[in-house]
């Protein structure tokens, strides 16, 4: 059997969405990720769902410690398949903090998640920041120094950030919107 094509992954997972849309506990949900996870155990948005299913579904024919055990599989697959992706650690650290009572394990997920979600919000918001100064209108350059600015704040170190920002500030001023900054 061939794998599955992105676009029938997709079309899988939103299927079982909807199973769950009256019910987010619905038993032929669970039914539905499994199988998606069966065909492709790399899919980390399906992984993720099912992941948080398996602890919300009553499955009463199952052992809640083999629930749970299964839960953490598909939860750390999920943070294989992403490439330890933030999503996928803070989900595993909800888990280990919840389920499994491993606060300082939890605690390091969750340090690792938000690390790499910074990482992702400062490329985020330098190509954001660049975007509106390459548009060089008022309100773009206006809007690139607003986030100019709360980018400064909560990436002080960052050179590119830096880097955009002087940017957007010398074509601010060309246009009359801030003071020029040149002697």
């Amino acid at each position: 059997m061939a794998h599955p094509t992105l676009d029938e992954l997709t079309a899988k997972l939103q299927a079982a969405r909807k199973a769950g849309e009256a019910d987010t506990r619905n038993p032929e949900q669970l039914r539905l990720h499994r199988e998606l996870a069966a065909a492709c155990p790399a899919f980390v948005p399906n992984l993720l769902r099912l992941g948080r299913l398996l602890q919300l579904v009553d499955q009463p024919e199952v052992d809640a410690r083999d629930i749970f055990s299964e839960a953490q599989q598909v939860l750390q697959q999920a943070v294989q398949g992403s490439d330890r992706g933030a999503p996928a650690l803070v989900e595993l650290g909800y888990f280990m903090d919840g389920i499994r009572n491993a606060s300082d394990e939890a605690f390091q997920l969750y340090q690792e998640g938000a690390t790499k979600a910074l990482e992702t919000l400062e490329d985020a918001w330098a190509g954001m920041i660049r975007y509106w100064t390459d548009t060089r209108t008022k309100e773009s350059l206006a809007q690139a120094l607003r986030l100019g600015e709360l980018a400064m704040k909560v990436f002080p170190e960052s050179e590119r950030i830096l880097y955009y920002v002087t940017d957007a500030r010398h074509y601010a001023a060309q246009e009359g919107l801030i003071e020029s900054e040149e002697p």
